[in-house]
């Protein structure tokens, strides 16, 4: 009779070869797990995403649930809507060009638009790393809303309708978007380029809505 690693007959080899076989098989079974381990090591990337996010109390979500579908309605209303909110941005768009502009004309004008942009990115990306749930949705949602405001700006770069934000000693002759179109040899294209940038807010603004719904309802049925 054979024995699974070889061709041993008599009882005695037989054992022997079986027992030499599962402890074999059993290192192999150990080398495999460590290589396995070592071609797969937990990134700290992954860290951040595995750990669990600060719960939304029921009253937290319903504010913020109704500040955003707020600007949904404007948004889904085509409706123009002034707040504090959009105040303070254009404060930091007009930092942006006076902080950039010592790099160059070019430099100043988009930093505008830049320094908008990256302030509640770069709070959003604080927030989830924290893994606070409020403070991501509402920075990232408002990151996507301002989207709409370049947008509109964007939109106008041809006709130049819209009053222009200041930077400095350019601030008679410069049109951010439409300089910056123009550099690009893209200002026919500049309704096109709005619209895409619309899109894309919209759908993020929606987006950041939703994912604190799914997150505050799982939440509170957890709590129960």
């Amino acid at each position: 009779m054979a024995s699974p690693c070889g061709g041993w007959k008599t009882p005695l080899h037989r054992e022997v070869s079986e027992y030499h076989c599962a402890v074999w098989t059993s290192d192999l079974d150990c080398n495999r797990a460590e290589l396995g381990n070592s071609r797969s090591p937990t990134l700290p990337m992954q860290n951040e995403i595995q750990r669990n996010w600060a719960p939304v109390s029921a009253l937290l979500l319903l504010f913020s649930l109704l500040l955003f579908f707020f600007f949904l309605y404007g948004l889904a209303a085509q409706i123009q809507i002034i707040n504090v909110v959009d105040d303070g941005f254009l404060q930091l768009h007009s930092m942006g060009h006076a902080l950039f502009r010592v790099f160059g004309v070019t430099a100043g004008v988009a930093g505008g638009t830049f320094l908008q942009l990256f302030v509640p990115f770069a709070l959003g990306a604080f927030f989830f790393r924290k893994r606070q749930t409020f403070g991501f949705a509402v920075c990232i949602f408002f990151f996507f809303e301002q989207f709409l405001r370049v947008a509109r700006y964007m939109a106008d770069a041809q006709t130049q309708q819209l009053p222009w934000f200041s930077i400095g000693r350019y601030e008679s002759s410069i049109h951010d978007w439409h300089y910056l179109f123009s550099e690009l040899g893209v200002l026919s294209y500049a309704k096109g380029i709005a619209g895409t940038v619309h899109v894309l807010g919209s759908l993020g603004m929606v987006t950041v809505t939703a994912w604190l719904f799914w997150r505050g309802v799982n939440d509170i049925m957890f709590e129960r």
